[in-house]
């Protein structure tokens, strides 16, 4: 898994830290049960603040994405379907709501988005 700062994104570092790691688990690119660096390894890597690391994981294991075994580091935590599923509901929605926003403010019709979503479909094919 390979972390990217971007100093010119307006979110800050641990948001980028967390939003990243967070998307290679949920996309299943890191396994259940897989470790990830150490907090200082991370923070030497990336050539950040061990705080801004810590901050990253500790919003990582509040959300029940990761654990911690002390003196063992930090890992991947077993996440129900149930779970995942429901994460990528929101992201769903979410990317929804932007979509309804952009259509509005393009005073795109019915029609018009449900033409765009079969030519989406299509190119996926």
């Amino acid at each position: 898994m390979q972390l990217y700062i971007d100093n010119r994104s307006g979110a800050p570092i641990y948001d980028q830290i967390y939003s990243q790691i967070k998307d290679a688990i949920l996309s299943g690119q890191v396994a259940e049960g897989a470790a990830l660096p150490s907090i200082r390894a991370l923070a030497k890597d990336l050539r950040i603040s061990v705080i801004t690391t810590k901050r990253a994981y500790d919003e990582l294991e509040n959300e029940g994405f990761i654990y911690t075994l002390p003196g063992k580091g930090c890992f991947v935590a077993e996440r129900s379907t149930e779970l995942l599923r429901e994460e990528n509901l929101r992201k769903i929605e979410s990317h929804m709501q932007e979509i309804r926003r952009l259509a509005n403010a393009c005073r795109l019709t019915e029609q018009e988005l449900d033409d765009m979503w079969r030519l989406q479909k299509e190119e996926a094919e």
